[in-house]
């Protein structure tokens, strides 16, 4: 494939595969058009999905001059443990670290759970080597001892394989010379050293991170060069790019090399394309809520910069630590299903239709009440207006539904259950934003909600009032926000090196080698893509704690450092600001050197992803239709306007609804919803705005 350097000018499309749909958006800057869609996902194989969008949007492969892609792929083998076979070669003595872990438990009450590691015992074989924590070699490494081990795991079928020594983070020479011995008897390229993805100390996290790489690169692999096979057979001769959950983009023939990078990439991009949009309209400082088909995700911003974190776990005993925009993750979307629980009560989620067989309302075999339904029979969603409906399901069989499963065992009507629905979700996903909002020692108050997603604009309002966060923002395209972060993300990699030292104890010139080679390493990686950046951007931090301590903080540095005692002031400054302490008498200690390497990408014109010529002289005009919804208990004769009809500046008093293609907004009563320049809709949340003043 050939690369491209500058698409300013194309055709750019940009591709997120959710649980239940996959969404498109097409920005033709030949035409100055817009094209957007949504498909099904499909499970069973992605890239139909993908194929599916593309064919629907009206351009070819063979037009479109570069594609961007959010996938699931690899979060989804790791959840549904449908990954390659991996074996492990480490350090005699120590195969057992990624079972043991840190004796933590799968339920933190009572002697149940269980526990599979990614890599069975029988997979993980030993060699003699041995480094010390100090870099020292004290064992050699026994080569002969390595071939018979690789040997046996290629018999035992192993696909993939990972090379985990204890001390390799400090002195990585026995690593290196393991793959360069192994690369001559292995039979593909799946061999990942764990130094190499994350030069981290902890040996249970670098193991498992290292084996969550191995076990999902085949996959990865695989799907891309199917993808890849597809668009060349429609015409498209470039790379395309791939996110990566650090939420840049990496070309599709180099992401398989670092596949654990791709994990949480689609919401990733979604955190993207919302510090890039409100950024634009003014707005640094953003909760962001992004409530699709399958789970609600929600992130942080601050200065127009997510939060990156090292120290994603995706589920009990698997941590992944690779930088990645940290986003809290609940089982609550349009499809999260409800029913009520042996001791009587209601329950909705993390359990969901998915896209197959989805809510009751899409008709295609659905017959358990979830969220979607539960809009509906609340008037908030149009079932005329419903995307991918198979077969036109009655609203009195999704009301009998609702009262045979919920109401009946509440002493509810179907209506009232619809609404207990509707509370018990707006629950839980105020208690994802305070997550990375309250318990991160931020004030929600501070912060305008940017809600996304094919539902976050149809739960936001009701979530800012139990938050008390005075303004909700709605961008233009709310449904493909996720595909919208693919076209505008950058090139990155990121490089993570332990130090684990007293700050009084560091020489600069170590932490300045450090951060040079981080910096050669991601100039290196940058130059090996596809796509040639604009420009480049370097990013410096350190992973610091006081002397003693289990958690880290984050503190930004601007390049080489001079004098610890500066470092030192940093991390003070750091610390009050996250806990309001000031503890000057305490040591701090710099655990690890972090560097991303940007390669800022061709900016992509946003202005109109909603037609302008399309938009009404006056806001009646936008007016669609008057209709009873439900709010607070009570029904209210309630307008509906269609979103891509209303003038730019329309200032609307709810109730009302706001419907377009992607997404529905929901106005509460009171709430004032005004338009701005760009096509974002903000609105002002009328209990918090009332004590404000």
């Amino acid at each position: 494939m050939t690369g491209l350097a500058d698409h300013s000018h194309g055709i750019v499309a940009g591709i997120d595969v959710g649980g239940t749909f996959t969404d498109l958006i097409v920005l033709d800057m030949k035409r100055g058009a817009v094209k957007i869609g949504k498909v099904p996902t499909t499970p069973e194989d992605q890239s139909q999905a993908v194929l599916d969008a593309l064919s629907g949007s009206g351009y070819r492969p063979s037009e479109i001059d570069l594609i961007v892609h959010g996938t699931t792929t690899t979060t989804n083998a790791l959840l549904e443990r449908r990954i390659a076979k991996v074996g492990m070669i480490t350090t005699r003595g120590f195969r057992d670290v990624i079972e043991l872990g840190r004796r933590t438990r799968p339920n933190p009450y009572g002697l149940f759970g269980t526990f599979i590691p990614l890599i069975p015992r029988n997979l993980r074989l030993e060699v003699d080597e041995r480094i010390e924590a100090s870099g020292r070699i004290r064992t050699p490494l026994d080569e002969e001892g390595l071939r018979a081990a690789a040997r046996t795991l290629i018999e035992a079928g192993c696909e993939a394989l990972v090379i985990h020594f204890i001390h390799a983070y400090r002195n990585p020479v026995h690593e290196d010379r393991a793959e360069e011995v192994l690369r001559e008897i292995w039979p593909n390229t799946f061999i990942t050293t764990g130094h190499a993805l994350l030069s981290e100390a902890r040996e249970f996290e670098r193991g498992v991170t290292a084996a969550v790489n191995a076990a999902v690169q085949p996959i990865l692999q695989r799907y891309v060069e199917r993808m890849g096979g597809e668009l060349r057979r429609g015409g498209y001769a470039r790379d395309f790019l791939i996110m990566n959950g650090n939420g840049g983009t990496t070309s599709s023939s180099l992401v398989a090399r670092e596949a654990a990078k791709t994990v949480m990439s689609g919401p990733a991009s979604g955190v993207i394309a919302a510090a890039r949009t409100a950024g634009r309209a003014g707005y640094t400082n953003l909760i962001t809520y992004d409530m699709g088909g399958t789970s609600t995700d929600a992130a942080l911003i601050r200065g127009s910069r997510p939060l990156i974190s090292n120290e994603l776990e995706l589920e009990y005993g698997m941590p992944i630590h690779v930088p990645m925009v940290e986003v809290h993750t609940i089982g609550a979307g349009g499809g999260s299903l409800a029913k009520v629980n042996s001791a009587g009560l209601l329950e909705v989620g993390p359990q969901s239709a998915g896209s197959m067989p989805g809510p009751i309302c899409y008709g295609r075999g659905g017959d358990q009440p979830t969220i979607t339904d539960a809009n509906l029979l609340l008037g908030r969603l149009d079932p005329a207006r419903l995307l991918s409906v198979d077969e036109e399901v009655p609203l009195a069989t999704v009301e009998e539904v609702f009262r045979a499963n919920l109401g009946d065992r509440l002493g509810l009507s179907a209506v009232e259950a619809a609404g207990a629905v509707l509370k018990i979700a707006n629950l839980k996903m105020a208690g994802a934003i305070r997550m990375v909002s309250v318990a991160k020692g931020n004030n929600p108050r501070d912060f305008v909600l940017y809600a996304f997603g094919g539902a976050g604009p149809l739960h936001a309002a009701a979530i800012a009032r139990e938050l008390g966060v005075p303004r909700v923002m709605v961008p233009p395209r709310p449904g493909i926000t996720n595909a919208l972060g693919c076209i505008v993300a950058d090139l990155q990699q990121d490089y993570v090196n332990t130090v684990n030292t007293a700050v009084r104890d560091i020489d600069p010139d170590q932490l300045n080698g450090i951060i040079k080679m981080q910096v050669a390493a991601g100039l290196d990686a940058l130059g090996e893509e596809s796509i040639t950046p604009v420009k480049i951007r370097i990013e410096h931090s350190l992973d610091m704690q006081f002397v003693g301590q289990t958690h880290l903080i984050r503190v930004p540095i601007s390049g080489l450092v001079s004098k610890m005692d500066d470092i030192q002031a940093l991390f003070e400054e750091a610390y009050y600001s996250r806990f309001r302490v000031r503890l000057p008498e305490v040591r701090a200690n710099v655990v690890n050197v972090n560097t991303s390497v940007i390669g800022v990408r061709q900016e992509v014109p946003l202005d109109d992803l909603i037609p302008r010529e399309g938009r009404a002289p006056t806001l009646d005009k936008a007016l669609r239709e008057r209709r009873q919804v439900w709010f607070d208990g009570k029904w209210l004769e309630t307008p509906v306007y269609d979103r891509e009809r209303l003038p730019l500046h329309a200032q609307i008093v709810g109730p009302a609804i706001l419907e377009q293609f992607d997404a529905t907004t929901v106005i509460l009563p009171g709430d004032i919803a005004e338009g701005d320049a760009l096509g974002n809709i903000m609105i002002t949340i009328k209990s918090v705005a009332d004590e404000r003043h």
